[in-house]
């Protein structure tokens, strides 16, 4: 029972939270630009502070200012079927024998935004961008997760098994005579605030350095309380509860390249990896763990890295009215600590195309469109209900109105369609978080995004 407790806590402090584009760890999504058109990693425009730092070498001379606020909603669900835990079909409502149970988790944010700043003069040119750069928002399941439900219930059971054997006066609790009331909630952001400085080498060839700096601020709030049905006495047998904080900086350089003749732009962008090392500020932790909980105790320390980034773009003009871009995302997640090791599960890193085209109805108005095609390093042994990814398609669309010469207007839509993992287990690899049964979990996610923004020159 005690080496049962240590994994539910373990996985209770992995709990995460996304509703972003991106990698595991990396929000791609801070412009409206971006959500209308994806592959902007060879723009010019203001967004560039983020997405290609050198290409400022040939935009707005003078100052330029951008605000941008984004709206995100997603679901993050897990439908579980355990055939020999579902043996007792009035565990849980909504279980019947065999059939699995679907268990929602409400992944939200407030409006996220993101402030974009450049000065150019000449061949230089300085640049910031300050927004949520990793993960960002919050999620609840409100019935709590089977991986937890299903270990305390089976625990209970394996428990008075093992007691009745040795006195068959003692009772044996079956999970059909328990109530399970559980919940899990967590926060997950890192806020990130960057600096470039750009030089335009050649007419044709620039290059820039920068610097951003990453605090991540979370939390992971759960509890499972397991009690006898009221008609059999309303006993608790278990009472796990957790509240964790978990914070921490820091810090990695940046550099770009931009190649621009004519029509065409060809930009590369490397992010080093940043090493995040969050300490945990524990208010509640689950009694009788001893030295298993050492590493998760007030003060301990968790790795949350930010992996290295490559980026390669290419955009070309076809008039002055028409401009499309392809794009390429690697991720070196396989290669960023994360908590308990997890990184070391992947099969590899995360790997994007993305592709958009923009056209100039008039001088008014623009629009414009694009996707991304996300595939993960993804593994069953990765993959848990605490944190799970999705491999996935990702469709944008909106519009510019420039308001003057001045002001611009950003507006933008997208939604990324998730494709459902299945991962199965069976009992001799250890079954659901060590209960011995064998089952399967299906993950699925949706996710969408509005998004509005205000460019300014001066």
């Amino acid at each position: 029972m005690k080496k049962r407790k240590f994994f539910l806590f373990a996985a209770l402090l992995m709990t995460a939270v996304a509703a972003r584009a991106g990698g595991l760890m990396t929000n791609t999504n801070y412009h409206i630009a971006f959500d209308r058109m994806f592959a902007r990693g060879a723009t010019f425009d203001i967004d560039a502070a983020y997405s290609n730092p050198a290409g400022l070498a040939w935009g707005h001379e003078g100052w330029q200012l951008s605000l941008n606020f984004q709206k995100p909603w997603q679901n993050r669900d897990i439908e579980t079927t355990i055939p020999g835990f579902l043996a007792y079909p009035n565990v849980y409502e909504g279980y019947n024998g065999f059939q699995g149970k679907k268990f929602n988790g409400v992944a939200s944010a407030p409006i996220v935004p993101a402030l974009f700043a450049s000065y150019k003069k000449d061949r230089w040119a300085v640049s910031t961008m300050i927004g949520i750069v990793g993960s960002g928002g919050f999620v609840k399941y409100k019935e709590g997760i089977p991986m937890f439900n299903a270990l305390v219930a089976g625990s209970i059971f394996k428990s008075t098994l093992q007691a009745k054997m040795v006195n068959p006066q003692l009772p044996l609790v079956t999970p059909d005579m328990l109530a399970i009331d559980s919940e899990v909630k967590g926060k997950q952001y890192i806020y990130g605030a960057q600096l470039n400085f750009t030089y335009q080498i050649t007419d044709f060839l620039a290059a820039a350095v920068g610097l951003r700096a990453n605090y991540y601020d979370g939390y992971s709030k759960a509890f499972v309380k397991a009690s006898t049905l009221q008609q059999l006495g309303g006993q608790t047998l278990a009472n796990l509860e957790l509240d964790c904080v978990q914070r921490g900086l820091g810090i990695a350089p940046i550099v770009s390249v931009d190649f621009h003749k004519g029509p065409v732009t060809l930009a590369a962008r490397y992010e080093f990896r940043t090493k995040i090392n969050t300490e945990n500020e524990t208010s509640k932790l689950p009694e009788g763990l001893g030295e298993l909980a050492a590493g998760y105790v007030d003060g301990a320390h968790v790795r949350y890295d930010m992996p290295a980034l490559f980026v390669a773009a290419a955009g070309y003009e076809f008039s002055p009215q028409l401009r499309a871009s392809l794009e390429y995302h690697f991720f070196d997640d396989k290669n960023a600590k994360m908590a308990g090791d997890r990184q070391k599960e992947l099969k590899g890193g995360t790997h994007e195309i993305l592709a958009g085209v923009e056209y100039d109805i008039n001088e008014k108005f623009t629009v414009s469109c694009g996707g991304q095609r996300t595939d993960y390093g993804l593994s069953d042994t990765y993959q848990q209900n605490t944190s799970f990814a999705c491999d996935s398609y990702s469709f944008g669309l909106g519009g510019a109105w420039n308001i003057n010469d001045k002001v611009r207007l950003n507006i933008s839509y997208f939604k990324t369609i998730y494709s459902d993992y299945t991962r199965e287990f069976t009992a001799e690899q250890g079954g659901y978080m060590g209960t011995g049964y064998s089952g399967k979990d299906i993950y699925s996610r949706t996710n969408d995004v509005i998004g509005i923004g205000i460019d300014y020159k001066f």
